[in-house]
C-alpha cells in the first residue's frame, strides 16, 4: 500500500482539492452547494481556519485555507467538513451509489473520493499562482467563458477588495497543470 506523506506546517497556508466519487456532479444542485457552505462554516466554528480562496465546481472543489499558528491539522478539517456535508446530503437525497463492502467497512459514503490533494503554499508567488488557478478553474473546465460568470468562487470578493479587475481572466491562459493541482 502506498505511503502518503503530507506537509504539516503549523500556521501554514494550504491549497486543497476534493473530488466527488466517480466525478459525479453533485454540486450542480443549489441545495448541495448550500450544504457545502454550511459544512465549511460548521467546521470553521470548531476547527478554525482563514478561508483565503475557494471555488466549487460540479464535481470538485478547490480551497485555500490558512491554519492557526499553532495548528497544522488540515486533514481533520477536511474530514469534518466532508462528514457534515455528507450527513446533510444523504438525509436530503440518499446515496447516489450504494456502498460497496470496502466503503461499508470504513463507514464511508459514496459522495467523495477517499483521498484529497494538498499542497503547502511556500511563498507569496506560490499563493498568487494558486489563487489565480482556483478562480480560473471554471473557465479551464469549460463551465463558463469568463471568470466573472462563475458565482461559486471567491473571485467576486477579490474584485471588491481590488485584487482583480472584473475582466480578469478574459485573456488569461493556464498551462495544463492537472498533476500539480490535483485534478
Amino acid at each position: 500500500m502506498p505511503e502518503y506523506r503530507r506537509a504539516l506546517i503549523k500556521g501554514g497556508i494550504y491549497f486543497l482539492t476534493l473530488v466527488t466519487y466517480q466525478r459525479r456532479e453533485i454540486f450542480s444542485l443549489p441545495s448541495a452547494r448550500a450544504f457545502l457552505y454550511a459544512a465549511i462554516r460548521q467546521t470553521n466554528q470548531h476547527h478554525p481556519f482563514d478561508e483565503i480562496a475557494y471555488c466549487i465546481l460540479p464535481d470538485h472543489i478547490h480551497l485555500i485555507w490558512q491554519l492557526p499558528e499553532n495548528d497544522s491539522n488540515y486533514s481533520t478539517r477536511v474530514s469534518v467538513m466532508k462528514r457534515h456535508f455528507s450527513k446533510k446530503y444523504v438525509e436530503e437525497f440518499g446515496l447516489p451509489i450504494p456502498k460497496d463492502a470496502s466503503r461499508s467497512k470504513r463507514r464511508e459514503v459514496t459522495l467523495w473520493q477517499r483521498r484529497f490533494w494538498e499542497h503547502y503554499i511556500r511563498d507569496e508567488e506560490d499563493l498568487h499562482h494558486h489563487i489565480d488557478y482556483v478562480h480560473y478553474n471554471p473557465v479551464k473546465h469549460g463551465w463558463v467563458n469568463r471568470v466573472r460568470d462563475w458565482a461559486d468562487s471567491s473571485f467576486h470578493k477579490f474584485v471588491i477588495t481590488g485584487n482583480y479587475d472584473l475582466d480578469w481572466g478574459d485573456n488569461y491562459t493556464v498551462v495544463d497543470q492537472q498533476h500539480q493541482f490535483g485534478e
